[in-house]
């Protein structure tokens, strides 16, 4: 899967800006860049944008590990956040924790532009056949 395929199935993807860097049904790592549209209280990237991120990259690694010709949807999803960011990019990276018959549970690590954790995401992902 590449940005341009994302985009097509989940449209939100685009708006925010969040790009693909890597997919593959192991690791999925996409990026999303600070702006004003984005923020909150003192120039913080909104919380709902960071779980945006976060439930999209979830999304794509999950569909990466569907069985042919399932489709997927978020049943559950816990958001950590670890602290703020106020210019830049963050990073989020998607593994796998469970791939099977019926869920898909997913964690997402968020990091900023030096590395720093942002944010963990802990989702489950039903599997809709």
């Amino acid at each position: 899967m590449d940005t341009a395929q994302m985009r097509t199935l989940m449209p939100l993807t685009e708006h925010l800006g969040i790009e693909l860097a890597e997919a593959g049904p192991d690791r999925v790592v996409g990026t999303m860049r600070w702006r004003p549209a984005l923020t909150t209280a003192a120039g913080l990237l909104h919380g709902g944008a960071l779980m945006a991120l976060a439930d999209s990259i979830g999304a794509v690694c999950a569909f990466l590990n569907l069985p042919a010709g399932a489709s997927t949807s978020t049943t559950s999803s816990n958001t950590l956040f670890l602290r703020g960011v106020q210019e830049g990019q963050v990073t989020a990276t998607a593994r796998p924790l469970h791939v099977g018959r019926s869920t898909i549970a997913v964690v997402v690590d968020l990091t900023d532009g030096t590395g720093r954790s942002v944010a963990q995401v802990t989702q489950s992902q039903a599997v809709l056949r």
